[in-house]
């Protein structure tokens, strides 16, 4: 496959989206919990159910 600079400024932007998500959260309720609780505060920032 056949990457262009676009891509890699696409996926640059998306995995700061991400990581900026990330941190915002941990912020938020702190360290210390199991990785589920993170992952389900991430998808309750964004609207998302599973």
């Amino acid at each position: 496959m056949h990457f262009t600079a676009t891509d890699a400024k696409d996926e640059n932007a998306l995995s700061k989206i991400i990581l900026d998500a990330a941190f915002r959260v941990h912020s938020a309720i702190g360290p210390g919990l199991l990785e589920s609780a993170y992952e389900h505060a991430l998808h309750m920032s964004y609207g998302m159910q599973d």
